[in-house]
Order: structure tokens, then sequence, then C-alpha cells
């Protein structure tokens, strides 16, 4: 499975439309569990206690643990006091690496990752291209540590300012 940063459009009536690139729900939540996992300090949480403490469906918390524990980011545990914690400190796992986790390779189009997926590469010249800009955005992933994402921003860090192309 191919990560593809959803471009999805969102309308208001009688206004323009403004789009943006977008993660998904499951990753969103992944980032979530995985936080909690580290606000335990390394204490062994069961998906009941995540799901709580995440304010997530038990369902979605265990499709997953399933998913994050097939890489080297979380160990279960079996028994009476099973459960699940991170695998790895915080501050060595990036959000590149909890994206890849459930999404797969981190990429704007297909044929940026793999050669052969889309149907107009052989007169297509933007394959290069694609592929700087999806590895300027994993590298920029790869720089934010789950321990960071655990921290609330500070009120002194710049602030992002987003442009749209559509405004």
């Amino acid at each position: 499975m191919v990560l593809y940063l959803i471009h999805q459009m969102f309308f208001a009536p009688g206004e323009r439309q403004a789009s943006m690139l977008r993660i998904s729900k499951m990753t969103d939540y992944a980032i979530m569990v995985m936080v909690e996992l580290h606000a335990s300090r390394g204490e062994v949480l069961t998906a009941q206690a995540l799901a709580e403490r995440s304010h997530l469906e038990l369902p979605t918390v265990s499709k997953v643990l399933k998913l994050l524990v097939n890489t080297d980011l979380v160990d279960s545990y079996r028994g009476a006091n099973g459960g699940y914690r991170l695998e790895r400190n915080a501050l060595d796992i990036s959000v590149a690496e909890i994206i890849a986790a459930i999404e797969g390779p981190i990429a704007m189009t297909e044929c940026s990752v793999e050669e052969g997926l889309c149907a107009q590469e052989a007169i297509c010249s933007l394959r290069g291209n694609w592929q700087r800009i999806s590895i300027a955005v994993a590298k920029a992933m790869e720089g934010v540590s789950l321990a960071e994402m655990a921290q609330p921003v500070k009120s002194t860090a710049a602030s992002l300012n987003i442009t749209t192309l559509n405004a």
C-alpha cells in the first residue's frame, strides 16, 4: 500500500473551494495512541485503557495497535498483565515512521514511489519533481519526533503561515 497525503476538497456554500493535503484519520489516530503510550512512561497499557485515554473507539484502537505492532514501534504483551508499550524511546520515533506504519511509504503521487503505476508515465516528465517533493515532505516528517508531538506548541514558536493557491 502506498501512502498518499490525501488531497481532499472542502466546499463552503458561497465560498471558493479550498484544498489541503491530509493524512488519513487512521494515521491521526495512530499518532494519538502513540502519544498516550509515550505518556504512560513505559507502563504496559491495554487496548481498552488506550481507547479510554485517547477517547477513541476500542475497535479503532485495536486496529491501529495491530498495525503498529507489525513494525518496530510498539511491543505487545500477552497474559493477565498484557497490553502494549512503546518499543523505543519517543525521541527516537519520527512522525514519518508512524505514518509509514499505517499508510506505507510517504509519497505525493504513485509515480514518485514506483515506476509503472501511472498510465501517463510514458508521456509525463513530472516524476522526478514529484520525487523531490515527496522526499522533502518525508524529511520534514522525519524531523519531528513522537516526543515533540506529545508536547504542546510553545507560544514562542514560529507560527505556520499557510498560503493557498485558490485564494
